[in-house]
């Protein structure tokens, strides 16, 4: 892969990674239109996503300070806070996505990454997510936030082990569906994505590093990354301040036509399933 190329990954993930249209359908797609013209790997993925998940961590870094606190506080001191709280929650919420990562780590880097499967879960998933914003009772903030309610968007989470479902909208969509509001769902989203981002990048860095032909190279897999962090951070600055006014409907129609054109290059041969 020539650096140009991981500029070109580097942004597509920084762009796709918080928005509800799946950041590792849109990496596996554009790959297929590069001169390299080959699927990147689930390895290159992870690794770069630990770029997007820095921006994170920067942008929230005084909640996520508080937040780690509160948990220690809670652990070793039996101290009660609401950042604590969050902070067992986030775990608990973190374990669905870890299980089920592990269970079927072969699937999700071989046969899930058909792009096939990769178009109808845009499209699925899609409707889904436009099904539960017009249902949406947008009530519940993350104060509201029960053991429950944190188990079930980790197994939303969990469902973008799928490329095409989306991380963000899988935990977007099941928060909705829940009653929570656009910006609660958005927020938790994006903090519950931290363990399960880390940890996947980092298993794969490390297992990267005694298979080095699973990644295209450890100078554009770098410059993928960093490239995904600058971008990321400006995206997460714009995204929560348009789910806060507008609707996800703008969101939906882009799965929907992306989806649909991939099946139709698929049919058409432009493009290759594995």
């Amino acid at each position: 892969m020539s650096l140009w190329e991981a500029l070109v990954l580097g942004i597509v993930q920084g762009l796709t990674e918080f928005l509800p249209i799946s950041s590792s359908a849109h990496v596996r797609v554009v790959g297929e239109f590069l001169p390299t013209g080959a699927d990147p790997g689930a390895a290159f993925t992870a690794i770069i996503q630990i770029g997007t998940e820095l921006a994170v961590v920067l942008y929230f870094r005084r909640e996520v300070v508080a937040i780690a606190r509160g948990w220690w506080r809670s652990a070793w001191h039996a101290e009660h806070s609401s950042e604590g709280r969050m902070g067992w929650l986030i775990i608990a919420g973190s374990i669905p996505i870890v299980v089920l990562g592990l269970i079927f780590t072969d699937a999700i880097e071989t046969h899930l990454r058909n792009l096939y499967i990769t178009a109808a879960m845009l499209i699925v998933f899609g409707l889904i997510l436009w099904w539960a914003d017009t249902r949406a009772a947008q009530r519940l903030t993350l104060r509201d936030l029960s053991v429950r309610d944190g188990v079930l968007f980790g197994f939303a989470q969990a469902l973008a082990l799928v490329p095409g479902v989306s991380r963000s909208g899988g935990t977007i969509t099941a928060g909705l569906l829940m009653g929570y509001t656009r910006e609660a769902a958005a927020r938790y989203s994006f903090l519950l994505a931290m363990p399960a981002v880390f940890g996947s990048g980092l298993y794969e860095l490390a297992t990267s590093l005694g298979d080095p032909g699973s990644v295209p190279g450890w100078i554009p897999t770098m410059t993928a990354g960093l490239t995904a962090f600058a971008v990321g951070y400006v995206v997460i600055i714009a995204f929560l301040k348009i789910v806060s006014t507008y609707s996800y409907r703008p969101f939906v129609f882009y799965r929907l036509g992306l989806g649909a054109l991939g099946l139709v290059l698929l049919a058409a041969g432009a493009i290759s399933p594995l």
